[in-house]
């Protein structure tokens, strides 16, 4: 698998281990798709991930939000 092929969907990515996840496979080289319920912590995620990251805003627990990831 060459790096530009590697990515990642992490649920509950603006905080706790979500947000952890994302740091740990961001610095692994992956693309990262973030999604979680606060626009405002998704930000803070990427902010501090750096890399390649896009946050969804989403709630996963509904089944119209897991259709937005």
């Amino acid at each position: 698998m060459t790096q530009a092929s590697k990515v990642a969907i992490v649920t509950g990515a603006g905080s706790g281990i979500g947000r952890a996840a994302t740091l740990a496979l961001v610095k692994d080289g992956f693309a990262v798709a973030l999604a979680g319920r606060r626009k405002d912590a998704l930000d803070e995620t990427a902010r501090l991930a750096g890399g390649t990251t896009l946050g969804v805003p989403t709630d996963v627990a509904e089944e119209i939000g897991r259709a937005h990831v």
